[in-house]
Parts: structure tokens; sequence; C-alpha cells
């Protein structure tokens, strides 16, 4: 497969000669088989859609609300591209397309969202093999899609984040948790942050919820067979 991969964005400069950047991150969680080209969205590199059979958007630290010139770009790209390739958002790039599509992302004030968050798997996509009802995926957001995009179906929700998961027709689908993102790695970003963001208590829950045994295998099988479909 020959795909895109937008980055959006970047691990914080402590973390990332460790663990990698966040193309990298995708790449490992596709597995073997795949070709990807990366295009810094930031740098307002963007590709041609035509010439991939998907792109992979990927998290940031921006908000989709943000005025920068290139998210407002971003957007505009994701609408052209819409029906000419197939599209995936994780995190930033969930909400990126829900935004571009009609629907609505804010600051919850639900607060953050961290560690190993459990979520119903209420779609019945044909990507969606094996099946499973649930599934425990890293999660590190504030953000939240608040206003399901016109014509989407949802596929993955949980109490804290009902629109956990979007589909759009049948070629393009975003979440908002993180597949890509090991475990040692959402906890050290967790860790990073304790102090600044989040109390000692609430880093201490989510660093230990890393441990527990996750499905982030079995949502890269689910995004490769979307892909390759």
């Amino acid at each position: 497969m020959n795909i895109a991969i937008l980055k959006t964005g970047r691990p914080p400069a402590a973390l990332e000669p460790r663990f990698g950047g966040y193309p990298e991150m995708m790449r490992t969680m596709l597995g073997d088989g795949v070709v990807a080209t990366t295009f810094d969205v930031q740098a307002g590199e963007l590709p041609d859609p035509t010439r991939f059979e998907a792109a992979l958007l990927t998290g940031s630290a921006s908000g989709v609300y943000d005025g920068d010139p290139w998210i407002a770009g971003l957007l505009h790209w994701l609408r052209d591209a819409r029906g000419r390739t197939r599209l995936v958002g994780v995190c930033f790039g969930h909400q990126a397309m829900a935004q571009a599509f009609g629907g609505r992302v804010v600051k919850s004030d639900k607060g953050w969202g961290i560690g190993l968050q459990d979520y119903r798997v209420v779609g019945d996509e044909p990507w969606i093999k094996p099946p499973a009802r649930s599934v425990a995926i890293p999660a590190s957001h504030q953000d939240q899609v608040v206003d399901q995009p016109p014509g989407s179906r949802v596929w993955l929700a949980s109490d804290f984040t009902p629109f956990a998961g979007l589909a759009y027709g049948t070629d393009a689908i975003s979440l908002q948790p993180h597949p890509e993102f090991e475990p040692a790695y959402a906890a050290a970003l967790v860790d990073g942050r304790r102090g600044d963001r989040f109390e000692n208590d609430f880093a201490d829950r989510a660093i230990v919820s890393l441990g527990r045994p996750n499905d982030r295998a079995l949502l890269g099988k689910w995004i490769g067979r979307f892909i390759a479909r």
C-alpha cells in the first residue's frame, strides 16, 4: 500500500529521540507492506490525494479551532480530498475531519482523557474484523467532537467520549484515541506533564492503567483492513 502520512504535530522534544515521531509510530502500527510518504502539514506540505491509496492524519498539540493558517489549509484539503482517497484521522486528525465535514470540536469541560481508556464498539463496519464488543486504547486529549458531522456514523464510543470513532461513507474513518502510542510512550507523556497539566494522583492512575492489556494491535488490523479495502 502506498499511503501519505500527514504530520500535524510532534512528540515533546525530550521524548522524540527515544520513541520516534508520530509518522514512525503510524508506520509501526500498520506493519509491513506499507510504503509511506510523510508530509509536514505545519510547513504547508499537503499531498495530491489521487497519488495515494490512503492518507493518515496524526495527532497534534494544536486545536482545530486555532486560527493558524496551516489548520485552515488542512480543513480545506480534507474537504477536497474526501472521495479521492481513503482518509484516516487519529486524535487531532479525528477532530480535524469532524470540523471539516460539518461537526464541531471544543476544549471539553470534562477535562483530560489520559491513560488507557475503554471504548464500546458500537458500529457494524465491514473492516471491523475480527469483531470486538469493546477495546482499550491509550488516549491523550482534552478537545472533543461535540457535534456529530452530518451523515457520519459512530463506531466507537464511551461515556467520556461519545463520538470517539466516526465513519464517513465508505472511504473515511477517524478515532479519538491513539492506537499508535505504545504504553511506554503514553506513560512518559503523562509523566512529563505531571504538575503542569495533571495532578499527581490523576497522573498516577493514568500510568497504572497503561499496565493493563490493550487492543492496539487489533485497532491496527482494523485500520489496515480499512485502507486495503
